[in-house]
């Protein structure tokens, strides 16, 4: 065999599939009443991409971590002037260590937790039909007439900076302790403030979407950077409110 074919082969051995494909994920919540219908909050949320991705790594090699756990409740996310106006911050979608803006209440939504007391109104569903490219982890939260315990009779405050007034929420990940200060923040949306009090039942919908991509390129032979580009709308420029 010739140099210049030895060189060929080397060529062609170290060349890379021709897989352009790629993964996106997008998030949506809905908060309504059950009972009456009305829908509170309906729009998409911001995900934290790298706690996702570690998130996502674990659990495909069965780490026993990285997998959504519990529902995380706040009161930090935005701020109501004396007129009604309302200024809204930024989700926390970078840094290992993000969090909520101010946690105040939290539920555990692994139906296979030995925690969650009520598996069939707090649970996670993962719906496929044959031949889509995506799969969705549909994440229901319920928070019933007492719960949390301390909140007020009527949603009728005037004080949008109490416990139970929500206006931010996340799913966090199992990092080995409920509520852990280790856990991940994986997604973190931020809305209108909402309380929760004894007379109202809440219940949110949380979907993930798990999408692969067929536009997906890689701009380097050593950087795995894409687009994320679908239909002209970038995968990043979610910004959750």
């Amino acid at each position: 065999m010739t140099q210049d074919n030895k060189q060929q082969e080397s060529k062609e051995e170290n060349k890379k599939p021709q897989d352009h494909t790629g993964v996106m994920m997008t998030g949506h919540i809905k908060i309504f009443d059950p009972e009456t219908g009305e829908v509170i909050v309906d729009k998409r949320n911001a995900i934290h991409y790298e706690n996702m991705s570690q998130a996502m790594a674990s659990s495909l090699a069965n780490k026993s971590t990285g997998f959504v756990h519990e529902m995380a409740f706040g009161n930090g996310g935005t701020s109501v002037d004396p007129t009604g106006i309302i200024t809204y911050l930024t989700p926390n979608s970078t840094g290992t260590n993000a969090t909520l803006y101010n946690q105040t209440y939290y539920k555990v939504i692994d139906d296979n937790s030995a925690t969650n007391k009520d598996t069939t109104r707090n649970k996670m569903e993962v719906r496929h039909i044959t031949g889509n490219k995506f799969t969705d982890i549909v994440c229901t939260c319920t928070l019933d007439y007492g719960e949390p315990t301390g909140q007020a009779s009527f949603d009728n405050t005037t004080n949008f900076n109490g416990d139970y007034v929500f206006d931010e929420l996340g799913l966090k990940s199992w990092e080995g302790s409920e509520n852990g200060g280790t856990n991940k923040l994986l997604t973190h949306v931020i809305f209108h403030p909402v309380q929760k009090s004894l007379n109202r039942l809440i219940q949110i919908d949380y979907t993930l979407r798990i999408q692969s991509l067929t536009t997906f390129t890689e701009t380097s032979s050593t950087a795995l950077s894409t687009s994320n580009t679908v239909s002209g709308t970038t995968s990043g420029g979610n910004t959750g409110y």
